[in-house]
């Protein structure tokens, strides 16, 4: 029996968002453009990116929070292949809650392109590993996904 696609899905968007629970960086404090925030694997892998996260611009608001513009978070494995790619146009970050969140288009691949999710509206919870796409969810598969794995009899 082969696995079912929500399986491929949910590891997806797991390995995405755990990658997301070492803290990179300080987040800016004032406006930046251009921004690229990397987090390194443990040993003995600390020399591996784990998680790349960049942005257009980022801009201070109110109460610590930052908006981003053109936000692109990239997972890794420890060999350096991509894993996961995730494109925002615009979200509000919550450095300190470790909160991401817009009302705005979301995009999450594969690094292989086999997988790919959208929708509008998200909330993504950095500590809990959790992400929720709110409207419009598309999730398309590509079938060479289950080529390479066995079937039971």
């Amino acid at each position: 029996m082969k696995p079912g696609p929500l399986i491929y899905l949910a590891a997806g968007v797991i390995v995405f968002l755990a990658a997301g629970t070492d803290r990179a960086q300080s987040p800016p404090v004032g406006h930046a453009t251009d921004f690229t925030s990397e987090s390194y694997f443990e040993p003995p892998h600390e020399q591996q990116v784990k998680m790349r996260l960049s942005g257009a611009e980022a801009s201070p608001m109110p109460g610590g929070l930052l908006e981003v513009k053109k936000l692109k978070v990239e997972t890794f494995n420890t060999g350096g292949k991509s894993e996961v790619v995730v494109k925002a146009p615009q979200c509000t970050y919550a450095p300190i809650d470790g909160v991401a969140s817009s009302p705005g288009h979301l995009e999450l691949q594969t690094g292989d392109g086999k997988l790919r999710v959208e929708g509008d509206g998200f909330l993504w919870r950095q500590n809990e590993s959790s992400l929720t796409i709110s409207n419009h969810v598309r999730t398309t598969i590509n079938a060479d996904i289950f080529s390479d794995r066995k079937t039971l009899p």
